[in-house]
């Protein structure tokens, strides 16, 4: 019997002593090294009563012993729970609470906070540091480098990863084997991956992009990686000469291109440079090409649909767009009122069905429904524009969702927070344009009568209550808020007043 997944993606290199991961630290991990360690970690999982199915949410740095513990996972029928590290222990409370883990594995610093959320919720605690250290790692020497893996099927469970929406609590997206497998074998192909290549990857491994897209993908194709904790500009330029590929944010981009180091002659050998999780502006886009003779290859994707378009590898690379459908993969513009489907050069919601999409919300059926329709289409949200050459333009998004260095924000929930602040009678957030980090966040509060809001002491006060990407950059203080006849807050007007904050004068 087989474990789709695993059988794809980890299997195959049992044995092999050729590199995996190059490490920050000069040291290199050969894949038969890495699978020997994952499945030592299975058996750890399997001693603290992971069973096939059960969910192992995971709170710690990027190292190879964190990525190990999702191959391990994988192997023991385990569903991989990934949790930003910026996350405070009261945001990780609810997904502990709503995803109710069999096992929750943090870092030491944070233990004391998560162990009384995880007993809670009835799951056990062990720790996994930066370093590799761990209680996990620990119990995980003394195991045997041999664990019979589990069956699963293409549709069962693989990972959850939370999304929040516009209103109420995060939604667990449920991702299966196939979605996985299936996207990962359309990437490698079109984006021509094969065992020569080595990628630098110095994105997070808590989402789609660091994990599913980047990992995935040289797993597939037999590849290396660069495996680096962060972005450090000083440490990539360093490693750009070892790597054939690289994986990024526009953040990444645009700091690179701030260094007069990175140069033509420093990436002449590079074979591709890839954008995703948040828009690449068509300025970084040319100056980038001006620079090095490469065209960034932009693609697109969500949470619950992993990749779902790409500019091609051969032919045009349009700056301001983000490709073609993948193989497979199905799209629609839809008008959201008629629910007509449009024809190219106007502008509606992105639909989207394929083996790429989610199987659903973890334990919301009627959250699950609405957002899909009969014929199995998935309905993103995202506002766009496909060219009369089937170039997808992203426009905007109907949920006013801000992407602030390829993280997701939602504006809601940091308007609670504002809201509940002493002083404060109501606000509005929004996302403007940002040189580095593609949107930044922009607070805007009305104060009680009798009150001042002073931008410190509200940034001060919010600042250990939310995750930091998710904090505003500036807060302005207004008399009012703008508002339609029907009393909605009208955020286009807020955004054409406060879009220049971040311009680099």
């Amino acid at each position: 019997m087989a474990n789709v997944l695993y059988d794809a993606l980890f299997a195959p290199h049992q044995g092999k002593a050729g590199p995996f991961l190059f490490l920050e630290d000069g040291s290199t991990l050969s894949y038969d090294a890495f699978i020997r360690l994952a499945a030592r970690i299975a058996h750890v999982l399997r001693d603290q009563g992971v069973k096939s199915g059960d969910r192992v949410a995971v709170q710690v740095k990027k190292s190879a012993e964190a990525l190990a513990l999702y191959a391990a996972c994988i192997q023991a029928g385990a569903i991989f729970l990934p949790l930003n590290t910026a996350y405070t222990p009261s945001e990780v409370e609810y997904f502990v609470g709503n995803a109710e883990p069999g096992l929750v594995v943090c870092d030491d610093a944070s233990s004391a906070a998560l162990l009384p959320i995880a007993e809670k919720a009835g799951a056990r605690l062990m720790t996994l540091n930066g370093d590799g250290t761990g209680t996990l790692t620990a119990e995980a020497a003394g195991k045997t480098d041999r664990f019979e893996t589990a069956v699963r099927k293409g549709d069962d469970l693989a990972a959850f990863l939370y999304t929040s929406g516009t209103t109420g609590r995060s939604k667990g997206a449920m991702l299966t084997h196939d979605n996985l497998l299936s996207n990962a074998k359309s990437l490698v192909e079109a984006w021509r991956f094969t065992a020569n290549d080595v990628l630098l990857h110095a994105l997070p491994i808590f989402h789609t992009h660091g994990l599913f897209v980047a990992c995935n993908v040289i797993l597939l194709a037999g590849g290396s990686m660069i495996f680096l904790p962060s972005f450090k500009t000083d440490e990539v330029i360093g490693w750009l000469p070892k790597a054939t590929s690289m994986m990024g944010v526009p953040t990444f981009y645009t700091r690179l291109l701030d260094d007069p180091r990175f140069t033509k002659a420093l990436v002449s050998h590079m074979r591709l440079f890839t954008s995703g999780s948040a828009p690449l502006l068509a300025e970084t886009h040319n100056a980038f090409e001006a620079r090095t003779g490469h065209r960034i290859l932009e693609r697109y994707g969500m949470t619950e649909t992993n990749m779902t378009t790409s500019n091609p590898y051969d032919g045009e690379r349009r700056a301001g767009t983000v490709g073609f459908p993948l193989p497979a993969v199905e799209i629609r513009v839809v008008d959201p009122e008629t629910r007509k489907v449009l024809p190219n050069g106007e502008t509606g919601v992105l639909e989207v069905r394929g083996p790429n999409v989610f199987k659903g919300y973890w334990r919301m059926p009627e959250k699950t429904k609405e957002e899909f329709r009969d014929d199995g289409f998935f309905i993103t949200g995202d506002v766009v524009t496909v060219d009369r050459d089937g170039y997808v333009q992203i426009v905007g998004r109907a949920k006013d969702l801000i992407i602030s260095g390829g993280f997701n924000i939602y504006p809601k929930e940091v308007e609670l927070l504002l809201d509940e602040q002493e002083g404060v009678l109501e606000s509005a957030v929004i996302g403007v344009p940002h040189p580095d980090f593609g949107e930044g966040v922009v607070g805007v509060v009305v104060p009680k009568k009798g009150s001042v809001i002073h931008e410190e002491k509200l940034l001060a006060a919010i600042h250990d209550q939310i995750a930091r990407f998710k904090q505003p950059k500036r807060i302005f203080s207004v008399d009012e808020l703008p508002r339609n006849t029907m009393g909605k807050v009208q955020k286009n007007v807020l955004r054409d007043r406060f879009g220049d904050t971040f311009q680099r004068r």
